[in-house]
Order: C-alpha cells, then sequence, then structure tokens
C-alpha cells in the first residue's frame, strides 16, 4: 500500500496496486442507467400492497428503495455532514483509529481486507458497532464533535425502520411477522462511512468491487450529489442506482436468502468512482446474533421442496466471508447441501 488511508492524500495517477486486470474493469460505458429498481412508499396506507411491493422487489431485484420511511430528512443531512467532516481531519487523526483487525469494533481501514487481496480499492472506511449503543458510543470518535450524538440518533431510527422491514418481509413469505425477527436473535448492527476519493482514473479501478452482503438486510444512505452505486441483474447487466431524494436502498443480504430457501436473493452489487467529485456513502448492517441457527423452515420450503443450505450459525458464516477475497464466488456457495 502507498497509504493507510487514501483521504486527505493526492494522487496524480491511479498507483499499479489500484488498476484491475482489463477483463475486471467497471467498463462503465456499458452499464444501464435508469429508475428501474422498485420504490416502496411506508406511508401507503393499504399495508398489503406494501408487503407485495418489498416481496416483488425481494424475489426480482434483490434491491428495493424505500420513501416515507420516517427517518427525518435533518438528521439524514447531518450524518452525511458528519461522514464528510470525519474523511476531512488531519491523516494524523483519523489514523489512531486505524486497524486491518476486522474483529475491532471501531475501525477505520481502507479498500476492503488488504491482508489477503492482490488489487486494492479506491475506498477508505469507517466502521462501527451500533447496538446495543450504550455499549458501544463510548468507542466512537471523538471528532467531530457532534459524531457521537448525531449517528446515534440515527441508529436508533434505521434499526427500527430495518425491523418493521424484517416484519414485511416475513410476512411477503407467508409467515408470522415476526419470524424472521425471531430467528436472527437480538440481531447485532453495523454501521459504514465509506469515503470514495475522487479517482484520477475511475476506469481502472473500483471503490467496492462486485459483491454481495454477508448479514441479514443492509439500509444504504447514498450521496445525494454524486451515484456510484451498481446493481446485476438477472440478464447479467448492470444497473446504475441514481440517488432518489429521501430514499433509502435496502438490499437482502445472504441470511435473507438463505431463510427464503433462495426465494429472495442477496444479489451483487458494487461501487464505481468519480474521476471529479468524492462520494460518501453510510450502509447500515443488522445481522443474526452469532448463535443464530440459520436454516429455511419447512413454513417456507412447502411441502416436499428440499432445504437449498444446510444449517449454520452467523459467526459460521461471518468468519468464512472474511476469510475470502470480497470478489469470490458467493459465500452461500460453501453452505449449500
Amino acid at each position: 500500500m502507498q497509504a493507510k488511508v487514501l483521504s486527505g492524500n493526492q494522487f496524480s495517477k491511479l498507483p499499479s496496486s489500484y488498476i484491475r486486470r482489463e477483463s475486471d474493469r467497471p467498463r462503465l460505458s456499458q452499464v444501464s442507467d435508469s429508475n428501474n429498481i422498485p420504490l416502496v412508499d411506508l406511508s401507503n396506507p393499504h399495508k398489503t400492497q406494501i408487503v407485495e411491493q418489498i416481496g416483488h422487489a425481494c424475489r426480482e431485484y434483490g434491491f428495493f428503495q424505500v420513501v416515507n420511511h420516517g427517518v427525518s430528512r435533518k438528521l439524514v443531512d447531518q450524518v452525511l455532514n458528519v461522514a464528510h467532516e470525519f474523511f476531512n481531519l488531519p491523516v494524523e487523526e483519523k489514523l489512531k483509529l486505524y486497524s486491518d483487525d476486522p474483529s475491532k469494533t471501531v475501525r477505520l481501514s481502507t479498500s476492503f481486507n488488504v491482508n489477503k487481496e492482490n488489487v486494492h480499492n479506491w475506498r477508505d472506511y469507517l466502521r462501527i458497532h451500533c447496538y446495543p449503543l450504550d455499549k458501544f458510543v463510548p468507542e466512537w470518535p471523538n471528532a467531530p464533535s457532534s459524531f457521537k450524538d448525531t449517528v446515534g440518533e440515527y441508529c436508533k431510527e434505521v434499526r427500527g425502520l430495518g425491523l418493521r422491514l424484517q416484519e414485511a418481509i416475513s410476512e411477503s413469505l407467508n409467515l408470522e411477522k415476526d419470524t424472521i425477527i425471531n430467528m436472527l436473535g437480538e440481531q447485532g448492527q453495523h454501521m459504514a462511512m465509506n469515503y470514495y476519493p475522487a479517482c484520477p482514473e475511475p476506469d481502472l479501478t473500483y471503490g467496492l468491487p462486485a459483491h454481495t452482503d454477508p448479514n441479514a438486510l443492509t439500509i444504504l444512505l447514498q450521496d445525494q450529489q454524486v451515484s456510484g452505486l451498481q446493481v446485476k441483474l438477472k440478464d447479467g447487466k448492470w444497473l446504475a442506482i441514481k440517488p432518489h431524494p429521501d430514499a433509502f436502498v435496502v438490499n437482502i443480504g445472504d441470511q435473507i436468502q438463505a431463510l427464503s430457501n433462495g426465494k429472495y436473493k442477496s444479489v451483487w452489487h458494487r461501487a464505481v468512482v468519480n474521476a471529479d467529485r468524492a462520494r460518501v456513502s453510510v450502509p447500515t448492517f443488522l445481522c443474526p446474533s452469532e448463535n443464530a441457527t440459520i436454516n429455511a423452515p419447512g413454513a417456507i420450503r412447502g411441502e416436499g421442496e428440499p432445504a437449498i443450505y444446510r444449517g449454520f450459525t452467523y459467526a459460521e458464516y461471518y468468519q468464512k466471508f472474511w476469510s475470502r477475497n470480497l470478489d469470490q464466488e458467493h459465500c452461500l456457495e460453501l453452505f449449500k447441501k
């Protein structure tokens, strides 16, 4: 690595350790740019329509967007501002939080797994654990001064949203609304603040290469000014998800794909970078408790339908996920029966 973090450093050209081989580059001119990802209005008074829309999105896309979600615009703006302020801190200040150890509950790092990967990703990130708040907030950064209060309030609001969405996902599978929540146990919650600096040669690298999320559900706050998230559709083509005003992007993680016996898809997605502007994104991850057993219930499988995946604990899955490169085969493939 030329530097432990990218933010705060200047690059006139892309360092060689970030350059992807030609067959593994974004090919940005081939990416479709449309608004096809489903948009679900959570204020719809007809709850059955919300459930049906979420079920359709989980089956066909693995992604959807939600508006009228109950998290205030003011709080969203404050979180994005705090993220920018953090990454604008002096490098020496940020490096106090630097670690390559994924088991740490607060850590600043870069790329994805710098100790294992051959080519690095154009990203810095701050990853924090968020639940229970009173346990983890004391470990969070003290700078900027508004970090703990702003991010703490945001974490509570987004957790509530995530649990409501899990209830709707359960109902869309014709289960009782608390089925998935009960199966996942006392869910952990992590947050990442991703910072993708302006990149001198964005066609040659990724912010994050194609991957699926190892957790249960991800709620993403996109930068409203700079797009970068792309999703792989069933036909193998990539679709850019434009930032939608006041929307969160929600995607199914590997654990809900397993619990749904493959009916709902944890799909490949990636982040590309911009030549002119830095981009921030803030994903929140809801994660099963470590000892939760992930196994599709019989009510989902139906009569005579075998389970696709063997039962496993989330701790086992998470360890396997972090021991690999991000862009290897879908980690769930290792857990098929």
